[in-house]
């Protein structure tokens, strides 16, 4: 294979893991979740709670995860615009997205929109691409902001 195509397939390989991990939330499957994670991840979600990034197991990521949404009844994800650079066994990868959160409540404000950037870093372990570094920059939140909190 021309090291064009091999650059092609594994920046397809790339995003697929972001899109699965994408999916995978949505759909509450923790297993999958925790297959697109290294076994340490760099997690910065300071644009949404403030704080500092921190270092954590991909399972306590995905634990993390699984905590916050529960109370949320439907979560959906939307990514695009990547771009990717792939450097032998790591890459660096920038997405837009927006995640979207609904839950009936008695306020009747059910749902909040986040939108925002992504930049993540994966690293090739046995030929596969994982997620060693996640960071979420929120550009705007739209709707119900205590969505979690109200009943």
């Amino acid at each position: 294979m021309s090291d064009l195509v091999r650059q092609l397939v594994e920046k397809d390989r790339i995003i697929d893991t972001i899109n699965q991990l994408f999916i995978a939330t949505d759909n509450r499957d923790w297993a999958a979740v925790r297959g697109c994670l290294a076994d340490q991840v760099l997690l910065d979600m300071t644009s949404l709670a403030g704080g500092r990034a921190t270092k954590m197991a991909g399972e306590q990521v995905a634990a993390v995860w699984e905590e916050g949404l529960r109370s949320i009844e439907s979560v959906h994800h939307q990514a695009g615009n990547y771009r990717v650079e792939v450097q032998d066994e790591e890459a660096t990868a920038f997405c837009y997205g927006m995640a979207s959160h609904f839950r009936r409540n008695r306020t009747g404000r059910n749902s909040r929109v986040f939108v925002g950037s992504y930049d993540l870093h994966l690293v090739r372990i046995e030929d596969r691409w994982l997620i060693d570094s996640f960071r979420f920059n929120l550009k705007f939140l739209e709707g119900n902001a205590d969505l979690d909190r109200n009943d």
